[in-house]
């Protein structure tokens, strides 16, 4: 596995598979990988020849206040699990050699923007938008594989990308149904106990057993309720007529800990 810091050796190497008509599958990452990224290379593997994979955590999606400064960090231990898994190169730039005129950020991606986690972070899809944009750029990839947890940002980047087509990777859970993410070892010992509570609730109201608002109530017994919404999953808009599938979005608090899940299923099931 090679590691590239600098985009004219990334992209020298990038060009030599180019020419021998060897398709390029990339995975953008922040770090701190956990199983769930690790299924996100697994599906990249199917979709191209060579697999790339950067680690960068990206400044341009943090507000102030959040926690930028504290996201982990565990480059030796990520490399050495890409390194496994099989990746052919690993990207790991400097905020110079993303942004090398500066952090401004010039995107908007509008009213999809400020829905959902937009709400208490209206700053983020702008900054992913923008960051995701620059590493196609660099990279030029044939597919780009994101996972289905963070629902929003994989409808927003398919709709805000070009040239690159966008393959989704599903939500890789704990064994007590959590759904794998780098924050959640911010968790307490008894917060941990919690959060599995999240995905339970939003599966009794796939499953009719809860309504919303009473899905709501349960959620706020356990954490502190961001959004819970059911949504057309192709349009994140109202449910209608015309809806073939339904999004259940959440997001809650568990103490400092912003967690996101999300179910979906076919109108049929409704």
């Amino acid at each position: 596995m090679q590691n590239f810091n600098t985009i004219i050796a990334l992209q020298a190497t990038l060009n030599e598979w180019r020419k021998k008509g060897q398709k390029i599958a990339f995975v953008p990452t922040m770090g701190g990988l956990h199983q769930g990224h690790l299924s996100l290379i697994d599906v990249a593997k199917k979709y191209a020849d060579r697999v790339v994979v950067s680690i960068f955590v990206n400044p341009a999606q943090f507000a102030e206040g959040e926690d930028f400064g504290t996201y982990p960090r565990t480059m030796e231990e990520d490399l050495a699990l890409l390194e496994a898994q099989g990746v052919d190169c690993v990207f790991t730039p400097s905020a110079e050699a993303i942004y090398p005129d500066g952090m401004t950020l010039d995107v908007d991606v509008g009213a999809i923007g400020q829905i959902l986690c937009g709400q208490t972070r209206p700053h983020f899809f702008n900054g992913v938008v923008q960051v995701v944009r620059r590493l196609f750029e660099i990279v030029r990839p044939d597919v780009a594989v994101f996972g289905r947890k963070d629902y929003q940002q994989l409808h927003i980047v398919k709709h805000f990308t070009s040239g690159v087509e966008i393959v989704s990777g599903e939500i890789v859970r704990e064994t007590d149904g959590l759904a794998m993410s780098t924050r959640n070892q911010y968790l307490s010992k008894g917060e941990r106990k919690i959060a599995p509570q999240l995905h339970k609730i939003l599966g009794q109201i796939e499953r009719r057993e809860l309504d919303v608002k009473s899905a709501a109530e349960q959620l706020q017994r356990y954490f502190k309720l961001d959004y819970l919404e059911l949504l057309d999953a192709n349009t994140l808009k109202k449910i209608t007529d015309n809806t073939s599938k339904i999004a259940i979005l959440c997001a809650v608090f568990l103490g400092p800990t912003r967690l996101i899940d999300n179910i979906i299923f076919r109108r049929e099931n409704v």
